[in-house]
Parts: C-alpha cells; structure tokens; sequence
C-alpha cells in the first residue's frame, strides 16, 4: 500500500527494523545487563540496583519459579504491585525462567483479580502484601498454586527497608490484614534461588512474552497475547525513533505510570533499558506533591505519562523550579494530548511534549510525532517503521486521504490475539492482518495521522457527529478549568446533547462562563447544553478520565 508518511520520516529514520536482532524480550535484557553490568538500572525510594545487581537478582528469582512444583515453560505468573524495585526484577525473572508474565493491577476489586487469574490459567502470582487481602478472598477459586509476597521497602537498603516496612504496616496501616495457607517472601525466594545454578530458556519469536489485559471497556477484561516478536518489533521501533536524541547509558528516565500498563511497560521498562538508561521508579505519582520533591532531586532526560499526570505536575506548586537542562524527551500517550497543556509544558520545561499513539494489542506503539518538532500538531504522528495504518469504512474499504474512518493496524508489533477468545479476536483482526482500533482517525497529505475520537464516545446531535475530544481541547483552554471531560445526554429532542462535567481550577468559574467562551470556538450544535462541575472526575489508575463513569453518573 501506499505509505505517504514516509517523506515526512526526520532523515535517517528507517522504513523497516531488524526483527532477528534479537531472540525474545529475555535476549534483550540478557544483552543489556552484560553491555552495561556497572550502570545503575533502577532506583525508588533513594536505592538503586545496578544492571549488574538485577542480572543476579532476576536469575535467583528465575531459578526459584523453575523449581516450584508443577512449574512448566509457558506457565502464566501474575505480578501484582505498584512501581518498586520488586517489579521490573519480576518481570525478567519471568521472562528469563522461561514463563509469560501476566501484568495484573493492584487495585483490582476481588472479582476483577478473580476473572484475570482465571481466565489466564496463571499458577503462581507475585504479590505485595498490601493487596493480599483481596487475594486471600479469591484464592481457592482460581488456578493459583504458589504466592510470593513482598513489602514496599525489601529492596531498600538497612535500615531504610526496616523503617518503610514497618511505618507501611503498623503506622499507615496500608496493609489490611491477610491470611494465605501458602506463600513465601520474595527475600526468602531470591536467597532459595541463590543456592542453586540458573539454566537459560531457549524461547522463540512465538512464545507469549506477556499476556496483557484491556481495560475491559466494551464487556469482560480480555488478555492480549504479545508474543516475543511483537515485544521486540515494538521495542525496535521505538528505539529507531528515539536514536536521534538517546545516548547509549546516559538517559534518566522517569517512570510515573504503573509497569502493569503496556506504555510504561515497553517504552520506560523494555525499551530504555535496551539502551542502559537508568529507570527511575515513581510509586505514587498521584501524591503530586511528593512527585515533584522527588523530580527536584533528579536530572532526567526523559519522563512518559498521560496528558492528566502533566496537567497535574503544572498545576503543583514547586514544579516550575525543577531543573530541566537535561529533559530532551517528553512522550504524552494513553489519551489525547490537549494543546493547553502541551503549550504550558513547553513553556514550563523549554522541551516540546510529544503525543504518541497505541494501544495494548499493538504493544503498544504505532504512531508517534518526530522528535524534532518544536510545536504541539494536534496529530498522533506518523505511523513508526514496518508499520502500515489505514483508515477504513465499515465494510473494510480503505478510505482515500482527509477522509473519517476507523483507524486500522498492521505490523509486526500486532498481538497474536486474544487469550482463549477467537470470536472477539476475529472482531478486531481482518483475515488479511489489519488490526480494527475503534478509534475514528484520518490522515492529512503528509501522513500525519489525527484521532477524531473513539467510536463509541461519539455523541450524535440532530444527525451530527459531535466528537468530545474536540470540546474537551476548547474547554481546557480556559484559564480557569483544571479538568474537563464531555459526553453525550439523551435529549428527546435532538437525540443527544453535549454535557461538560468540569473540575474548577478558579472557585468563581460559572456555568455561563464556559457557555460564553465555548461559543467563540464551536457551532452552535457543538455548544455544550449542560455544564456539571465536580470536585474531581473518575479516572483510571495512570490518570485516563473515565467517560464511560461519567455516563453512568
């Protein structure tokens, strides 16, 4: 097919990657540790592990899961914890002992963590203590052999460790008390993996590296299968277009979104390691305050996040007196980048935020801006090497340039399917390999791509397609919203109506107000018919607001 966007690729930029320089997402790390054994690799809390330090550690871990009982080659284990130094070692120790890691988030409610262990098969989960109460209640319901628990501070340094665990603990009480009839401490599993010799895993292009769970949005979770390949397809690209500006063991990278998310996953965890950065660990970035103390004390070059998680971080005091000389890399994905925030980063940082596109089954990335752009575009950006897009109409027509459609995927970066569920997997997957996304998109003569929203959240009014994420942009530029999200009201005259729900940045903000300046930027159809304001709106855990919850409110 046609690719248009490749006269508009920075020079230098490849048309394809190398898909055999590597074997699986364990060869990755395996080179990395070996090329920068003395580099820091990873820091929380003040301590820091080594690429040598993790290489050790992960290999006792992986040592441990090989010899559990009933423990074969492609066995799911569930990591279930916030960003801490115990993750990212979880994770390649999986890898490296030959298992597929199931990223499973630590705010699940009982029955969420219950289908998720379930509908994996996982026979050993990861665990930290302060979510085993909701283990403790599902346990003998799922497929869960083996538990291994850890605290927030086992890998601090003493007496730092001691002191974190036990303020967590007894004066925090963050740890609802718990019983489990099996288990063993994640300290206790390194030192038995200690003792014994660790025999790399021969894994393929084909084995699932990662079964990664949607959000579940349209129905019940679905687990993503991201095979060896479509990880390093993913990590290929991504450090093809970021080679410009990365320098080999120099990059410090900041990483506020949970590892269990696909886009911290491969772009901070996966990608940035493949070129020895050091990864630092954010474990509550929603303590804005606390995250900014912590940036003070760093000079990164890079940070990842959603467009709420920047918004946040500008809105916090302290957070304009951060030292930002080194930051070179700001990546904005998860949601859409809003031209407000993107202006007032620049201006705050002095480096441009650049919006990137994904999705879990694409691992995640497929569209990113050039890293040479020095003002925000409004586009997702052009399609990343070996990747063909599409817009397309219902009955799979590629439609021509400037027209609306369903933005369509394929490379080698696109899941193998989803886990135990080829009906839902055939929705999505085209029998000649196009990746239906649900977000309707189009692409200008350059082969920029811009989303126009997704499908389901668009809002008709008297036969007009209003699209929220346009209002959304407008509403934010008012000096006085901190937050906004819009959705559509049945309304039994015009079939819907535009509603705005706003979280105020200024108390005096009125409804009219927003009535007033939306009126300057929109048609008239456009115009939102009721203004709610909240004191906040529901999000997920890495900061995406809600619209579905907003609807159901």
């Amino acid at each position: 097919m046609d690719k248009p966007w490749l006269k508009s690729y920075p020079p230098g930029m490849p048309e394809e990657i190398d898909l055999n320089a590597y074997q699986s997402v364990a060869d990755v790390f395996e080179q990395a540790v070996n090329e920068y054994r003395n580099r820091p690799a990873f820091s929380n809390m003040g301590s820091t592990l080594s690429y040598g330090d993790i290489d050790q550690l992960t290999a006792q871990l992986a040592v441990y899961l090989q010899n559990l009982p009933n423990m074969r080659k492609g066995d799911r284990v569930a990591i279930m914890m916030p960003n801490v130094l115990q993750n990212p070692l979880a994770i390649f120790a999986v890898l490296r002992g030959g298992f597929t890691v199931v990223n499973t988030n630590p705010l699940y409610t009982p029955r969420e963590l219950k289908h998720q262990l379930t509908d994996s098969g996982a026979k050993a989960i990861i665990v930290m203590e302060n979510f085993c109460h909701t283990l403790t209640e599902i346990i003998d319901e799922t497929p869960i052999q083996h538990v291994i628990t850890t605290q927030i501070g086992d890998l601090l340094k003493f007496p730092k460790s001691l002191i974190v665990n036990l303020v967590v603990k007894y004066v925090k009480k963050m740890v609802p008390a718990f019983t489990l009839r099996r288990g063993i401490n994640f300290k206790t599993a390194l030192r038995k993996g200690a003792g014994k010799t660790f025999k790399p895993v021969q894994s393929t292009h084909d084995d699932i590296a990662f079964l990664q769970y949607t959000g579940g949005t349209t129905g019940v979770a679905k687990g993503a299968m991201l095979t060896n390949r479509n990880m390093i397809a993913n990590m290929q690209q991504a450090s093809a277009w970021v080679k410009d500006v990365v320098e080999e063991g120099e990059e410090v990278i900041v990483t506020a979104l949970p590892l269990y998310h696909i886009f911290s996953l491969t772009a901070n965890c996966l990608t940035f390691m493949k070129v020895g950065a050091h990864n630092i660990l954010i474990t509550n970035p929603r303590d804005m305050p606390g995250f900014v103390k912590e940036l003070k004390g760093i000079s990164f070059t890079a940070i990842t996040g959603v467009n709420t998680l920047f918004n946040g971080l500008l809105n916090t005091p302290g957070f304009a007196e951060i030292d930002f000389s080194r930051l070179k890399l700001t990546l904005g994905g998860g949601m859409a980048v809003q031209q407000p925030v993107a202006e007032r980063w620049r201006k705050t940082t002095g480096a441009p935020l650049l919006e990137a596109y994904g999705l879990t089954e694409t691992s995640p990335a497929v569209c990113i801006n050039p890293l040479n752009l020095t003002e925000f575009n409004g586009s997702i950006g052009l399609p990343v090497p070996s990747t063909e897009v599409s817009i397309q109409d219902e009955d799979g027509n590629i439609l021509p340039q400037g027209e609306s459609g369903e933005l369509c995927v394929r490379g080698p970066q696109v899941m193998k399917g989803y886990w135990n569920r080829e009906d839902e997997t055939a929705e999505v997957m085209s029998a000649d390999g196009w990746l239906k996304t649900g977000d309707v998109a189009k692409m200008d003569s350059a082969g920029y791509f811009r989303i126009v929203d997704r499908l389901k959240d668009m809002i008709l009014v008297s036969g007009f397609n209003v699209f929220p994420n346009e209002i959304e942009t407008v509403i934010a530029e008012h000096e006085g919203v901190l937050e906004v999200g819009v959705i559509g009201e049945p309304d039994q005259k015009s079939g819907e109506i535009v509603k705005a729900v706003i979280v105020k940045k200024d108390q005096s903000l009125s409804e009219e107000e927003i009535i007033r300046h939306c009126r300057e930027k929109l048609t008239s159809y456009k115009i939102p018919k009721i203004v709610e304001f909240k004191m906040e709106l529901p999000k997920t855990n890495v900061g995406k607001i809600l619209r579905r919850e907003l609807r159901k409110k």
